[in-house]
């Protein structure tokens, strides 16, 4: 029940609710990204956490869940739909998490929301490119970009490959991987922070 409502019949709204839903979605999703990438930085953890915990994002699950249908509000008011909703769905994370814990609220999260309705691969894709940022960045100025395998080892199982990005003449950043796309990857991500970008 939104306090559209809520306060004209002197009952209860979800917003404190809401205000426990977003501490603990924002806990259990933190949680996950930790586990899921240990190798990554909490800036990276970070960015990738924001791009699944925002308004925006929260709006569409809550209408993809069709919460609109359950929500009571005060509809003779012009009210944004896609914020309640949004709002709504963190308070029935707050609710799911008192009424069954925090292992229920997890399994529903992990299991059910971010399967359903979030597509990870793709916001780590638009994330993790760094090597296309750079380049576009590099065209953007007019400067030459060129990638260089420094060392490539065989450690068994593995391949070791050592990359560095020169900028013209000058050598910015370099990086390590299990194939030269990655250690690209590494080696662009550490020059854009070099330079100032990320």
């Amino acid at each position: 029940m939104h306090k559209s409502i809520a306060n004209m019949n002197n009952e209860i709204s979800n917003e404190r609710l809401e205000f426990l839903g977003d501490a603990i979605l924002d806990a259990v999703v933190a949680e996950m990204l930790y586990v899921r990438y240990p190798d990554e930085d909490e800036g990276y953890l970070t960015k990738i956490k924001s791009k699944i915990v925002n308004r925006r994002t929260l709006g569409m699950i809550g209408n993809e869940m069709e919460i609109s249908k359950v929500l009571r509000y005060n509809q003779s008011r012009t009210i944004k739909l896609e914020t309640l909703e949004g709002n709504a769905f963190e308070a029935l994370i707050g609710a799911i998490y008192l009424d069954g814990g925090l292992k229920s609220v997890k399994k529903s999260i992990e299991n059910h929301i971010l399967l359903k309705y979030i597509d990870l691969n793709t916001i780590l894709e638009e994330e993790i490119d760094f090597k296309s940022k750079l380049f576009i960045w590099s065209q953007k100025n007019h400067f030459e970009l060129t990638f260089e395998v420094i060392s490539e080892e065989n450690r068994g199982a593995e391949w070791i490959y050592i990359v560095r990005v020169m900028i013209g003449e000058q050598e910015y950043g370099r990086g390590i991987g299990s194939s030269k796309k990655r250690a690209e990857q590494a080696a662009s991500k550490e020059t854009l922070e070099l330079i100032g970008i990320v």
